[in-house]
């Protein structure tokens, strides 16, 4: 494991400028994302009694915020504006993955990295691919989310929620993080430019999942233990120092996705018959 850990880090450092790249499309994507939950909440916010209300100003308020989600259309811009995020989110982001999975195979001393490359050659089967994982990994939604409402509203106490929905919360997460792993196999299948890859590739990931997972798993929990190690020190030493580093980590954060992906790469390579 750890020689793929070390060759998916060759990988990555090969790739740094996709790396920028995909950094700067992230930090536009919060920003956008930033100022839409704005532009819906400040209003509300602005609206909110003053410090101290009483009672019966929240329940005014509380009510006035019922009738017009439910009696006006107030929403409907919101919606249609979150909509196209979603869409552009859809239509953008396995275009990136088509580039990058195509250039962490193709890439060469000589000729350098295949990003632009990858996107002209395998985008249509990769935006494929990455519509049909999203739609199945929402899918358990459809069954979830009103009995997690139903929860909700009729729990007597944290405690009784949490029993009713981790079981549930946890099995939806172990059925994601399946879906992403057997998917993203066949997308590096898509992008190898070899006759019927794509199941072949699912079907090494299938028939070494242990390992495929295991090192996943060892990537994400490193990325994760970065995180709250930058979240604690921004805590801890809030300032001009720990704003340096808060807003860096985005750039560590997106180098350790391509490192994830390089090392997946190398072990479903190496299990190759």
């Amino acid at each position: 494991m750890k020689n793929h850990m070390m060759q998916g880090w060759r990988l990555a450092i090969k790739h740094f400028y996709i790396v920028i790249l995909l950094f700067l499309y992230q930090l536009l994507w919060g920003f956008f994302l930033y100022r839409f939950i704005d532009s819906v909440v400040s209003p509300l916010l602005r609206r909110f009694p003053d410090h101290s209300p009483a009672n019966s100003a929240i329940q005014l308020f509380m009510s006035e915020a019922q009738f017009q989600i439910m009696k006006t259309d107030v929403l409907t811009p919101y919606l249609w504006l979150l909509g196209g995020l979603f869409a552009a989110r859809m239509l953008l982001s396995p275009l990136f993955n088509a580039g990058l999975l195509y250039s962490l195979q193709h890439a060469t001393e000589t000729e350098g990295t295949q990003f632009l490359q990858g996107i002209r050659k395998a985008w249509k089967p990769v935006t494929l691919l990455y519509w049909i994982e999203t739609l199945l990994a929402l899918a358990p939604a459809w069954w979830l989310a009103p009995r997690g409402l139903d929860a909700l509203l009729h729990s007597r106490s944290i405690g009784d929620l949490l029993q009713q929905l981790l079981p549930a919360a946890g099995g939806w997460l172990i059925w994601g993080i399946l879906l992403h792993l057997l998917f993203l196999a066949m997308q590096f299948g898509a992008t190898s430019e070899k006759g019927g890859s794509i199941f072949q590739s699912l079907g090494i990931a299938i028939k070494h999942l242990l390992p495929f997972a295991g090192l996943s798993l060892l990537m994400w929990a490193i990325g994760s233990g970065i995180g709250l190690f930058v979240t604690s020190f921004s805590l801890v030493w809030a300032g001009f120092i720990a704003l340096i580093v808060h807003q860096g980590y985005h750039l560590v954060r997106t180098l350790m996705k391509v490192w994830t992906l390089a090392s997946q790469y190398d072990i479903l390579r190496s299990k190759e018959v």
